[in-house]
């Protein structure tokens, strides 16, 4: 998976689920200060993840998700099985 098609899965979700405008998420946007996202949310999205990749994430994979880019390169990481 390269990461044009990790960051248009990722504006995909954040904008069908979460209601979040597309011209708001860029891959410096920070999930929780920029994006409103809350810690529920954060559940959701680690869910989302697991589903969509077929993959586990981790608490420690997770707590390093700050920014769009960072589940960005989540996404591609688990995509990958890394």
């Amino acid at each position: 998976m390269t990461s044009e098609d990790a960051y248009s899965q990722v504006v995909a979700y954040l904008t069908d689920v979460f209601e979040i405008p597309a011209a708001d998420i860029r891959p410096d946007a920070r999930l929780m200060e920029d994006l409103d996202l809350d810690s529920i949310d954060a559940v959701d999205l680690m869910v989302k993840l697991q589903e969509t990749t077929g993959q586990k994430v981790t608490p420690e994979q997770f707590e390093t998700i700050r920014t769009v880019q960072d589940l960005v390169t989540l996404v591609q990481a688990l995509h990958t099985g890394k």
